[in-house]
């Protein structure tokens, strides 16, 4: 199942510290199957607030995403992005290719009347 790490990151003053992190940040996660899938691009909130930029990293599954994470390679370098901007990170799990949402509805229909 695929995982991604995604953040969520506030507006920053240009800083060679950041344009480092951004230099070096896909040597970290290459060796854990990362890759690129948003980064430096637009977004269109619909709806509430999301000041900032989107980014998100696609790995083939958890425990690789939690692995780079925790990488020394990676640990090295994210103080250069987190001394000079302040963001939301999370790991999540992705759905397998035959998800079916109806069945999340009818297990949560069935935990209602139960309850």
């Amino acid at each position: 199942m695929p995982a991604y790490a995604i953040a969520h990151l506030r507006e920053a003053a240009p800083h060679p510290e950041i344009a480092e992190y951004i230099e070096r940040i896909t040597a970290t996660f290459e060796p854990h199957g990362g890759r690129f899938l948003v980064h430096a691009a637009q977004h269109e909130v619909k709806e509430g607030g999301w000041p900032g930029h989107v980014v998100v990293i696609g790995f083939p599954g958890i425990a690789e995403a939690r692995a780079w994470w925790d990488s020394p390679a990676y640990q090295e370098i994210a103080p250069l992005r987190s001394r000079h901007v302040e963001g939301d990170i999370i790991l999540v799990a992705g759905v397998p290719e035959a998800y079916d949402p109806a069945a999340t509805a009818k297990a949560m229909r069935e935990a209602l009347q139960a309850g």
